[in-house]
């Protein structure tokens, strides 16, 4: 059992490496896409649903540190905010089930908002920028499309994964007689 845990979160650890490097480094390269969808939020909001609290603020803390050595700025505010969806993330657990897709898919627009407004508020606000239509329209909603749509696709990806990864542990748990 615990072997199986441990290859889950290796497993898990390589998706968000992964995925950070597709974010950070491929998607900019293209250029029709005029917002990027952000697949490390979906990766922690989708970690925290799966496997609870915990398990959403262990890979939050990894995707904001990932975030926050490859930007600048103060350290920690990128692993600020996806703790904490991680965990808001975790607590809907008890609501999970393997085939639904409408809570997920909520939990992206509201977690994409969250991080959005985050992101709106310390960045922004602060320096005196205060035109929150113009950031929602050009900035937040497009982002909020994208990685809603992107949700759709690599929710059920990762769901498969952790499925398979939690059926290895189960045979090797059962005793050969």
């Amino acid at each position: 059992m615990r072997h199986a845990k441990l290859k889950q979160v290796l497993i898990n650890m390589l998706f968000i490496v992964l995925a950070f490097t597709v974010q950070n480094c491929v998607f900019p390269l293209l250029p029709f896409l005029w917002a990027v969808p952000n697949l490390l939020l979906i990766l922690t909001f989708s970690f925290g649903f799966i496997h609870g609290r915990t398990a959403g603020m262990l890979y939050g803390v990894f995707s904001g540190l990932l975030l926050d050595l490859f930007y600048s700025g103060p350290f920690g505010f990128y692993t600020l905010i996806y703790i904490y969806i991680g965990y808001i993330n975790g607590i809907f657990t008890k609501y999970y089930y393997e085939d639904y897709i409408n809570l997920p898919l909520i939990l992206s627009v509201a977690n994409e908002l969250m991080y959005c407004m985050y992101i709106y508020v310390f960045r922004f606000l602060i320096r005196g920028r205060l035109d929150l239509p113009y950031y929602f329209r050009n900035i937040m909603l497009p982002e909020i499309i994208f990685t809603s749509v992107t949700t759709l696709l690599i929710y059920r990806l990762f769901l498969s994964a952790s499925r398979r990864v939690d059926d290895i542990g189960k045979r090797r748990d059962i005793p050969i007689v």
